[in-house]
């Protein structure tokens, strides 16, 4: 394991495994067949097997949830704290997984390359073109959901991550700031719609302190024994219609 990557994984990162650097790596499935439509669906049939084959968006929803938050955990991890682009595309990836197809692990072909460009549009391109553009794609054709829920999940931890790694040992004092630029951008360069716009935002809870509120819901509860997430926004709609009828 390079050192450079190896010195991410404390503070907030402590509970990560570190992934693989493996130039050709014999174990582990290639990211390029999930672009595959019979190999994306035999892979969320084998996760889904859990939970007796419940309905086939919720199912890829929350592969997603599993394979994004390792995907942004391990790259903005090294791109804000160590300017590094991480090989994330999905040529240059290989999988570790569970017995149940869920992303557990990754496996990289080099430990990544001084950042090129430093614009929050510019410095995540392989993160965003490379790996979670072509794959909202394709999860969105093999499920039926709708590719914003897929966009919401990588928000989701996009956020999150941007907001943890403040706590991490090597963080400067606006360690996150970049990521949130990203996710503040309502529009692309190119003028298309920005998915990852604010995907979550904060009200008052009950207690009087912040709570966190995805903008669109997971999806989850959609398998019966699941129900909503701890951020859903359709549990939050819920509580304030409760409020108001008292």
């Amino acid at each position: 394991m390079p050192s450079s990557l190896a010195r991410l994984y404390v503070g907030p990162l402590q509970h990560l495994a570190p992934p693989a650097i493996a130039p050709v790596a014999p174990d582990g499935m290639p990211a390029r067949e999930l672009l595959d439509p019979a190999r994306l669906a035999a892979l969320l049939e084998r996760f889904g097997a859990q939970y007796d084959q419940g309905d086939r968006r919720a199912v890829a929803s929350l592969w997603s949830k599993w394979h994004f938050s390792s995907l942004c955990a391990h790259g903005l991890a090294a791109n804000l704290l160590l300017e590094r682009d991480l090989p994330l595309g999905l040529d240059e990836l290989h999988l570790q997984q569970s017995p149940e197809g869920q992303t557990t692990g990754l496996v990289l072909r080099h430990a990544g390359r001084p950042l090129a460009e430093f614009a929050p549009l510019s410095r995540f391109a392989t993160l965003l073109d490379g790996h979670l553009a072509p794959l909202v794609e394709a999860l969105a054709t093999a499920s039926g959901a709708s590719p914003k829920v897929f966009w919401s999940n990588a928000g989701n931890y996009v956020e999150h991550f941007a907001g943890a790694l403040a706590d991490h040992p090597m963080a400067s004092p606006d360690v996150g700031e970049p990521a949130r630029a990203l996710l503040a951008t309502r529009t692309l360069p190119d003028g298309r719609r920005n998915p990852l716009h604010r995907p979550v935002h904060y009200v008052e809870g009950e207690d009087g302190m912040p709570r966190r509120v995805r903008r669109l819901c997971c999806i989850r509860y959609l398998i019966d024994e699941l129900g909503v997430c701890g951020n859903c926004p359709l549990a939050c709609r819920q509580r304030a219609r409760t409020a108001e009828t008292r």
